[in-house]
């Protein structure tokens, strides 16, 4: 049963397609779907458990400790919580500095 509602900014939508695009590219289609699924599933586990994700470590640094992760790694999903709605903010790879890819975020 789901408490929460779960919604992918289009930006994570984008970074999903990005990713299952490189896999599919440079390994095969299988292991993309079979990344894309996974990481889909880990998103919808949100709707009934949001407060698992751990807040994320270097905006928490910066006071910012309203955006929390989950993990399909090496993929850190970022997401905030409102009321009983969940926003899926990005979608990235955790081998990259997460400054990098907000500043790059927020910067376009």
């Amino acid at each position: 049963m789901a408490d929460f509602a779960v919604f992918l900014a289009r930006e994570a939508e984008a970074d999903l397609e990005g990713i299952t695009d490189f896999i599919e590219r440079n390994d095969s289609s299988d292991r993309a779907d079979y990344v894309y699924a996974r990481i889909k599933e880990t998103i919808l586990k949100l709707e009934s458990l949001p407060g698992r994700g751990r807040v994320v470590p270097e905006l928490r640094d910066i006071g910012l400790s309203e955006y929390r992760e989950v993990l399909f790694k090496p993929y850190r999903i970022l997401y905030f919580i409102s009321g009983k709605r969940v926003y899926v903010h990005c979608i990235f790879d955790g081998r990259r500095a997460v400054e990098e890819v907000l500043s790059r975020r927020f910067l376009r």
